[in-house]
């Protein structure tokens, strides 16, 4: 485990670390040796807190509650600093994601040029809201920002592969393709 800080952070107390350590994913040994190994290589480092977090979120898949106040106990800083960080940038997560993530740009041109109309066509087909992951994790639905390619709107980005001038009859093709991945040999 990482050494605790010298000074208590922030009204965080001893039996706020204990219950915070029986949380998940912070009771798991292993989410909690990478977050650990994390702090320990990027802690006090200028600017490190961008890299501890974007390193949790790549190894652990999410910034949890609980995980925000074991990094801001750990590095000393007020838990609303570090929940500021991940509630202010939308590539951070809060909740696991499926292993597919479709986003829906919101961006003006986009949102102009139909991406309400293509939320609900998924809406309807995976009977999710955006911010959700599907019953079996394959898939979590979100609205984003404007991702820069308003010339082909509207834009949809799944995992990192960009599909442009969408309508809504692209969209069950579209989730048919993600769910062949896991199509395969049936045992």
């Amino acid at each position: 485990m990482v050494d605790k800080p010298s000074k208590q952070a922030y009204g965080l107390s001893a039996p706020s670390m204990h219950s915070l350590l029986n949380e998940f994913p912070l009771n798991q040994a292993e989410s909690r040796e990478v977050i650990d190994k994390i702090l320990q290589s990027y802690k006090d480092m200028p600017g490190g807190l961008m890299v501890i977090l974007n390193e949790i979120q790549s190894q652990i898949g999410y910034i949890s509650q609980p995980i925000q106040e074991y990094v801001a106990l750990v590095l000393n800083e007020p838990v609303s600093t570090i929940t500021g960080v991940v509630s202010f940038y939308s590539f951070f997560t809060t909740k696991p994601r499926g292993d597919h993530t479709i986003k829906f740009c919101m961006g003006t041109a986009c949102y102009v040029g139909g991406t309400p109309q293509l939320l609900q066509k998924a809406h309807q087909l995976l009977e999710i809201e955006p911010g959700e992951t599907s019953p079996d994790n394959r898939i979590t639905l979100e609205v984003c920002r404007c991702v820069g390619s308003c010339s082909q709107a509207p834009v949809v980005v799944v995992d990192e592969q960009l599909y442009g001038r969408l309508r809504p009859s692209k969209i069950p093709p579209l989730i048919r393709s993600i769910m062949k991945t896991y199509e395969g040999p049936q045992e």
